[in-house]
């Protein structure tokens, strides 16, 4: 289970296994000095920024087969698939905020995705089908709280009619399970404020809180001998001092992880695995691989419908996707908070981590818009582009949007919701790279980090899929 909060504390958050040898140094603002604590307690949520973990054995602590870059929920699932199959090996792995599950992962819609939209045979169509599975079985044993509440996509026009019939298609090619079509008065009966012609009706479409299953396999990973370090930022890799080109085989551990080397953080391993998300082309070049595919992101900012109205959707309701379109459309989304979110838009974030309307980095906009596959996508889409930066200042356009489906909803009705940002990965042409790209790079450092470049859309569905993938991949380019 996820432990967010000890109430009446000052310190509150996750728990650590009292097996684990673990010393925690904590600071925060206002203290002069650095409380030592050497026992099982919680972490603060009010300045989880100052708390780091510190393994209390010998320097041989610093020192693991495999270390995984990425606290996010496909690093830590890759970090559980490890442990479970290599149980003699040691692993770490390291995040640079102050907490797993810090951005993607835990900015999400929490959809349970069925596998109705990839297409027939991909990678993504398997992996989703697989990963709904995996992920109810592996939610039930843990105890983590999710809700199946179903998905309608919903045709609101005529020319849709066409779009939908092959998606259920496509859905049925895809392996997905208890698919039907429905009409006017069945899309009532499941969603009475919903009008439409036609809709797909995916029964097993959930709804879970992914940075609670992101913590469980935290959890799982440290309790099994996994090591985690956060507030650990990746600046460098490197061959460890020992070791000299041509003459690796002598030391077992060839390769030094480079974090903030004024807090001697510096580990060294065997290999290396990478899951970073937003900054996984940066991280790739790191190694010396190329930057390309280049991680592009776009934000999507959510409202949300105020409590009082929360009882104005059971499910998930999505549109019918045009493929002339990059992305899909606003739906509205329950949460298993009792909350539901609509939208998303999307747009060019200008700022890789900024989940906030005006959120800016000079560094992080250059370099977006100085990549020709920015500028390519950007003028192919340039009158989608603007109206999603629309609909981002003005709550009432995106609200018009959302009227397609649900004609009774107001704009009183909604308050300002949260946002993510999306890792896009684009090509060179500006076309979206739509499936998973591994990379492995040359030289005696590059040729043992494994990179996981792009985990698309549906990747928190398919976690533990993909992770089976992934470790798959480091077994047969590693020979573990």
């Amino acid at each position: 289970m996820c432990n967010r909060a000890l109430k009446g504390s000052r310190w509150v958050g996750y728990t650590f296994p009292p097996s684990l040898p673990y010393k925690v140094q904590l600071s925060r603002e206002g203290l002069r000095g650095r409380e030592i604590i050497n026992e099982p307690f919680k972490v603060t949520s009010t300045d989880r920024r100052g708390a780091h973990l510190f393994s209390t054995e010998d320097d041989k602590s610093k020192e693991y087969d495999i270390v995984i870059v990425g606290g996010g929920i496909v690093g830590m699932a890759t970090a559980r698939e490890l442990i479970l199959r290599h149980p003699g090996l040691k692993f770490a792995v390291v995040e640079k905020e102050h907490k797993l599950a810090a951005h993607q992962s835990g900015h999400n819609s929490g959809v349970i995705h069925a596998g109705i939209y990839y297409k027939p045979g991909s990678l993504k169509a398997k992996l989703c089908v697989e990963g709904l599975k995996l992920m109810y079985e592996y939610c039930d044993k843990n105890n983590i709280p999710y809700k199946k509440c179903g998905k309608l996509i919903v045709a609101t026009e005529k020319d849709e009619i066409p779009r939908l019939d092959a998606l259920f298609e496509r859905g049925q090619e895809n392996g997905v399970r208890d698919l039907r079509v429905i009409g006017p008065h069945e899309i009532r009966d499941i969603e009475p404020n919903c009008v439409g012609l036609k809709a797909v009706h995916s029964p097993h479409t959930g709804i879970i809180d992914y940075g609670c299953v992101t913590e469980s396999y935290g959890k799982f990973f440290q309790e099994h001998g996994g090591s985690v370090f956060t507030n650990w930022a990746v600046r460098k890799f490197s061959l460890t001092p020992e070791g000299r080109s041509g003459d690796l085989e002598g030391n077992k551990f060839p390769i030094t992880v480079i974090g903030d080397e004024s807090k001697n953080q510096m580990l060294r391993c065997r290999y290396v695995v990478t899951c970073a998300g937003l900054q996984s082309d940066r991280i790739a070049e790191l190694s010396g691989c190329s930057r390309e595919p280049r991680v592009v992101p776009f934000r999507g900012d959510y409202l949300l419908l105020k409590p009082e109205k929360s009882n104005m959707v059971n499910g998930n309701i999505y549109p019918v996707p045009n493929p002339a379109l990059p992305f899909l459309g606003v739906h509205f989304t329950p949460r298993v908070d009792g909350s539901v979110w609509l939208g998303p838009t999307a747009v060019l974030a200008f700022k890789r981590e900024g989940y906030h309307l005006l959120d800016f980095n000079l560094a992080d906009t250059f370099d977006a818009l100085k990549y020709r596959g920015t500028r390519k996508i950007a003028m192919k889409h340039l009158g989608f582009g603007m109206s999603e930066m629309w609909r981002a200042f003005f709550m009432s356009a995106q609200v018009r949007q959302l009227q397609r489906f649900v004609p009774t909803l107001k704009r009183a009705d909604v308050i300002r919701g949260p946002a993510g940002v999306r890792a896009q990965a684009l090509s060179n042409d500006g076309s979206l790279v739509d499936d998973f790209v591994f990379d492995v790079g040359e030289g005696d450092v590059g040729k043992r980090v494994l990179h996981v470049r792009n985990s698309p859309s549906p990747a928190a569905t398919s976690s533990i899929a993909i992770a089976n993938m992934v470790v798959d991949k480091i077994d047969k380019t590693f020979h573990l």
